[in-house]
């Protein structure tokens, strides 16, 4: 399916964003208790990220508050995440939804990683010397003009026939079946089973890594990291009171493994965005430009060497739960 832009009636105004009642979602989220069938807590927890997706779309069209679109994006995660660990309950239409979500993830992604970026200079340039704050804002302006064209593309995927019939696809997901007769509670510890299978992914790739990683590796831990938590997150709908606990252990380990790598990679990236101005910039810029990827280098190593023990906090927890 190719990007379509709304009819020429629309155009030249600003879509209004759409409701969970325009999905015929309705009007409390859904909700699933612990002898419900798995796929209903599937639903439940599509039907909560749909409406935070939503909830979420004003702020990012306007782009008043970066956190909107970082949340949005979040949302949309999730659910990506919960269709490729337990899609397939929910029919053969699924995996073709989660392709479509990953489509608007790159869109969303592209002005996120701009936001950081621009956040996050900004912050370390405030700790230069006042004479050397102009340049830096100089610097600063450059990536501010990339992130206006991602936005404007991004602008455009939100006002467009793909992405309102992507959230009639999501909305259809949430909704059981007429012919779906299946009451059989999901089996104790079912639905965290499926931890298992994140966990392992992820312990694999740890025990791959060389002795000094590429910052590529370390990137792909992260993003293991992350679906071992979204997984999680789903598995403790339906755990016993224990598990539960357990699994919130395990979910909390996980969340600092992304925080860690999460700083790796912001490093990573920071130095390199900044190395490509080098060549273009005048002496005033490139001494700016030297500094930060100076301090961007340093913080890349201090995250080196904290994320093995977030592992093994993350080896234990989920050893205790599975």
């Amino acid at each position: 399916m190719t990007t379509e832009s709304l009819p020429s009636s629309t155009r030249g105004r600003a879509p209004k964003p759409t409701t969970p009642a325009e999905l015929g979602l309705p009007d409390e989220p859904a909700k699933a208790g612990p002898r419900d069938p798995a796929a209903t807590h599937i639903r439940a927890k599509l039907d909560h990220e749909l409406r935070e997706l939503l909830s979420r779309e004003p702020g990012t069209r306007s782009g008043t508050d970066p956190e909107d679109l970082h949340q949005m994006r979040v949302a949309l995660r999730r659910m990506r995440s919960v269709l490729k660990t337990s899609g397939a309950l929910l029919g053969d239409s699924a995996e073709s939804v989660r392709a479509e979500l990953g489509w608007l993830g790159k869109s969303l992604g592209e002005v996120r990683d701009y936001d950081v970026l621009i956040g996050h200079l900004r912050e370390v340039i405030a700790t230069f010397e006042v004479r050397d704050q102009a340049a830096g804002r100089r610097l600063v302006s450059k990536f501010v003009a990339e992130r206006g064209a991602a936005r404007r593309r991004l602008t455009r995927a939100l006002s467009s026939t793909r992405y309102a019939v992507l959230l009639q696809r999501v909305a259809q997901l949430t909704r059981t079946p007429d012919h779906e007769i299946d009451s059989t509670p999901p089996a104790p510890g079912s639905l965290a089973a499926d931890v298992r299978k994140p966990y392992k992914r992820l312990d694999k790739a740890v025990r791959a890594l060389p002795a000094d990683p590429p910052d590529d590796d370390l990137h792909a831990l992260r993003i293991h990291g992350k679906k071992l938590r979204y997984t999680v997150e789903l598995a403790s709908s339906s755990a016993k009171k224990k598990q539960a606990a357990q699994l919130t252990t395990l979910m909390k380990a996980t969340r600092k493994l992304q925080t860690v790598l999460g700083d790796h990679q912001d490093a990573v990236i920071a130095a390199e965005k900044v190395r490509g101005l080098l060549p273009d910039a005048d002496g005033e810029l490139g001494f700016i430009a030297g500094r930060i990827a100076e301090h961007e280098l340093l913080k890349r190593s201090e995250a080196r060497a904290a994320w093995p023990a977030v592992w093994a906090r993350i080896d234990k927890a989920a050893r205790a739960a599975l």
